[in-house]
């Protein structure tokens, strides 16, 4: 008995299109709509295509690049308007393996401490 159901709209020129779509900046639900397929196939072609896999982890970088580009040109007034807080904000939940505040807790006895970091770049002063 062959397959039953549509047959996978994946395309090979998926993984190009994909990372071109990450040096735009794009996150994944916007790369989705940009291949024309849904974001539950995009995930599924992920675990079904190891090339594809491969491009969407680039293409993620290469958005992170990009968001970082724009954050950093902006930050030394590149972007009239730049809400710095709306860019920090976007950057810890777009990117949460690179940007967040640093928790620690110590233990000592019966008493926790948590310690949080965070740093505050001035954009009137050369290197933060």
């Amino acid at each position: 008995m062959g397959k039953v159901g549509r047959p996978s709209e994946y395309n090979p020129d998926f993984c190009e299109r994909v990372i071109e779509c990450g040096k735009e900046g794009m996150g994944k639900c916007e790369m989705a709509s940009e291949l024309g397929i849904c974001y539950n196939s995009f995930e599924s072609y992920q675990q079904i295509h190891p090339e594809f896999m491969k491009a969407v982890k680039d293409a993620l970088r290469h958005s992170q690049a990009w968001w970082e580009s724009q954050g950093r040109k902006a930050t030394f007034g590149a972007t009239p308007g730049f809400n710095a807080t709306s860019f920090i904000f976007n950057m810890k939940n777009r990117f949460k393996d690179d940007w967040r505040d640093k928790v620690e807790t110590e233990h000592s006895g019966n008493l926790a401490i948590t310690k949080v970091e965070r740093v505050i770049v001035d954009p009137q002063t050369p290197n933060g």
